[in-house]
């Protein structure tokens, strides 16, 4: 192992730039001349456009365009596509209603975009955009999922019945029903996951200009090539060369920053149009909340079967999932292939059958946001499983142990066709038992209600389905002076990209980290890439770093041993040099990146240079798993909760770097239990609009609502369908964290006869609950 090695704690590369205030996000790109754009939006969840006047904003000072979607249409530009071919139930395919840049005729949500106002200075566009009259129609609507499929709930898409865009299922209905027909126990579940608001720290923004006939986007995202892809084939449709899309430095993206936006391909209209690049940046309350894709939002029944062993016979699942007024990019493909996959979990249950609808509503857009339909998965699964043992008198863990997948069994295929490579999950189970002393607890639980508090202990076991997603090809390059750059395709979020590569590089060349440089987020000069989501850009863009690297030490002895006059099984790589073992000659890195540029040490037909390439596709899924223990207590007179321990064993295969590791799984942790105790989307039910739109009214989590984790990740079980053991982890933190968090929050209500409280489980929502335990006791 190098000195700045895989395996090794290093400090991050990147943070000397990122914390010195180096970085160059999109808002700090300008360009010669630019413009400033204001975009309206719609006030109505729901309404037709009967007029849109333009002409006083146009002739507003400093105004330099205003652009509708009339412009749009006349100019020819297409619709944002859904990305996801979904198959029905029935076999015919789901319906997409289209999803234009800015509203044609009807919006369908408050904040749906309608006209463009570009300006000299920001100030400028925004007082223009005030200036424009539009004359609305409002139309009935509905914000509320659990209405979405009633016959008298208001219709958006005149082509969705019911505004149902999709009845989707997978696995074995008829044998599952069997199942549940002869159990010996059932167990029923209803909840409700909760609409989140991603709030990265830095916001969406865009940075349009047309330069020499080429459209050039400056943007935040999660890879740049899908965004060329769509603004190319459907958006401006022309071909790919004709667009170029460059991403920097990125302030988070949990997901919604993979996904093409109007406010992308509007910038770019908009440069053309005028001639001059335009330039936008959101703001949180008139944009983000308004416009930004919004993660979650399922209303579930789960039901499970058991024998009169306590064992899992079956799974049933009825999900309702919120896709907002329009399908976004992967909207369909979340609450489908994301979820139902892994509703198994890491328990051995002979079948399941779970149905998935997919419902509009006068809402914002949803799609993936960090874990992507598996916490969603592992939330429903972890709280039923608790349910089970809550009804049947048991004690969750030892439901759990018993119904476990055992290793022996392992590789193991579940009902729904993912096949588990590895992993021990009795004893990940024994090991957090012990770390947090559950033999304890009854002690401890003593000890809180004498000072009149709660005390509540909860276990989730969660696994995912990550670490692939369409392969990655690494281009590395020697310069001259000895420096190794690497053109790769996936897009830092701020996960340690940059340190992670390096550390590759320096451990199979032998070199420091001064000398490697890393390229990424620019589709001109990284050539392919499949982009940042699903914890893959490790597990795929690894391995084929892994592979070039070792190409490009085989090129550097086979041109070393032609300069040296040696047979090339006399020379070797070691230390970022070619040597002729057992002599002092040798060549550095530099020195051959230099002689590679001479053909007389090439073979015939080679390119000059010392460069070599190499791509990656993973085979398998990785099946990162773990278990979460949260342990708390509630104030049973205000509801309030107070986390005193937060337990994590994690197996993630190989570990690159132990610091980054712990990084992600903290800040997964904190979503979670920002999801769990407090974030919450709030429409008026009556007028659609935003209630929760600003950080007024939307509760974040902060430093002082949660503890310090005790964090422990174990290597025995590497992953073996991926050549370096790696398995994925930059989700896992919000996977495990909602259910742990709730089912420790249920534990300590139990004494109530409580067995479930929704998430977000406020002070509020607490307190509600008992008083009503109290008062249906008390009438009893």
């Amino acid at each position: 192992m190098g000195r700045f090695g895989v395996g090794q704690a290093v400090p991050r590369v990147e943070d000397q730039r990122l914390l010195t205030g180096a970085g160059r996000y999109t808002d700090d790109v300008s360009l010669p001349g630019q413009a400033y754009a204001v975009f309206l939006r719609s006030p109505y969840a729901h309404a037709r456009i009967l007029s849109l006047e333009v002409a006083e904003a146009k002739a507003a000072p400093g105004v330099l365009g205003v652009f509708t979607g009339a412009d749009l249409k006349q100019a020819g530009l297409g619709n944002i596509p859904s990305l996801y071919p979904l198959k029905q139930k029935d076999g015919s395919p789901l319906y997409e209603p289209p999803r234009p840049v800015l509203a044609d005729g009807v919006v369908r949500h408050v904040g749906d975009p309608i006209a463009m106002v570009v300006a000299d200075s920001w100030a400028q566009a925004r007082d223009a955009a005030e200036l424009i009259a539009v004359d609305y129609d409002e139309l009935p609507a509905n914000t509320e999922l659990a209405r979405a499929l009633d016959a008298e709930t208001p219709q958006i898409w005149a082509d969705a019945p019911r505004n149902r865009s999709f009845l989707w299922g997978m696995g074995d209905e008829e044998k599952t029903a069997k199942a549940f027909d002869t159990a010996a126990h059932r167990v029923t579940l209803e909840f409700v996951n909760n609409r989140i608001v991603v709030n990265p720290m830095e916001p969406r923004a865009a940075l349009g200009a047309f330069e020499d006939g080429r459209y050039v986007l400056y943007t935040p995202s999660q890879g740049p090539h899908s965004i060329r892809q769509q603004l190319a084939k459907n958006i401006f449709k022309v071909p790919k060369e004709e667009i170029r899309v460059v991403t920097g430095d990125v302030g988070g993206g949990f997901g919604m920053k993979i996904f093409l936006y109007p406010e992308q391909p509007m910038v770019l209209f908009a440069a053309k149009a005028i001639g001059r690049p335009v330039k936008w940046t959101a703001e949180r309350s008139t944009d983000g909340f308004l416009s930004d894709i919004h993660g979650r939002d399922h209303v579930t029944k789960a039901e499970l079967a058991l024998d009169a062993d306590y064992k899992f016979t079956a799974l049933r699942v009825h999900t309702i999932a919120n896709l907002g007024a329009y399908i976004s990019n992967f909207g369909a493909f979340i609450p489908t292939g994301c979820h139902a996959p892994m509703l198994p979990g890491v328990y051995a249950t002979p079948t399941l059958y779970a149905e998935v609808e997919g419902v509009f509503t006068n809402t914002v857009p949803v799609d993936a946001y960090r874990g992507a339909g598996r916490p969603e998965a592992s939330y429903l699964l972890e709280r039923l499983v608790d349910k089970a043992a809550h009804d049947l008198g048991l004690d969750p863990v030892d439901l759990r142990l018993r119904n476990y997948i055992p290793e022996s069994a392992l590789p193991y295929t579940t009902p729904t066709d993912k096949t588990y490579d590895s992993g021990n999950f009795a004893r990940m189970t024994e090991r957090i038992l012990d770390l947090t002393d559950r033999a304890g607890f009854p002690a401890r639980k003593a000890d809180s209600a004498k000072r009149g508090r709660l005390r509540g202990w909860g276990m989730a076991y969660y696994i995912e389905m990550c670490g692939a997603g369409g392969g990655e090809t690494s281009r590395m390059k020697v310069d001259a002076d000895g420096v190794v750059t690497l053109f790769i395709g996936t897009q830092s979020n701020g996960q340690g990209h940059e340190t992670a590569y390096t550390q590759i590089i320096a451990d199979r060349m032998g070199i420091e980290p001064g000398q490697i440089r890393i390229v990424q987020g620019d589709t001109d000069l990284v050539l392919t890439g499949n982009g940042t989501g699903g914890s893959r850009s490790i597990p795929e863009g690894g391995p084929g770093l892994y592979n070039a690297a070792e190409l490009l030490k085989e090129k550097a002895v086979r041109i070393a041993a032609s300069v040296l006059e040696a047979d090339r099984a006399d020379v070797e790589f070691v230390d970022g040099a070619a040597r002729v073992v057992g002599t002092d000659r040798s060549l550095s890195l530099a020195e051959i990146a230099r002689a590679a540029q001479d053909p007389t040490h090439l073979e015939d037909g080679e390119a000059p240079g010392l460069a070599a390439e190499a791509s990656y596709k993973s085979p398998e899924a990785t099946f990162p798993n773990g278990a979460h223990v949260c342990e708390l207590e509630i104030d049973p007179d205000t509801g309030t909760v107070d986390i005193l321990d937060y337990t994590v064993c994690d197996d993630f295969g190989t570990v690159l770097n132990p610091n980054m590791l712990a990084g992600q799984v903290h800040g997964g942790i904190v979503q979670g239990l920002g999801q769990a105790l407090m974030e919450h989307t709030v429409y008026d039910p009556q007028s659609g609009q935003l209630l929760s739109g600003s950080f007024m009214d939307y509760a974040m989590p902060r430093a002082d609502r949660v503890p310090s984790f005790h964090f422990h990740y174990f290597e025995d079980t590497p992953c073996v369908t991926n050549p370096m053991g790696l398995k994925g982890a930059g989700e896992a933190g919000a996977i495990g964290a909602p259910p742990a968090a709730i089912n420790a929050i249920v534990n300590a209500l139990s004494e109530f006869g409580i067995d479930h409280i929704d998430m977000p489980a406020t002070p509020l929502a607490i307190w509600q609950a008992i008083r009503a335990a109290r008062m249906a006791s008390a009438a009893e």
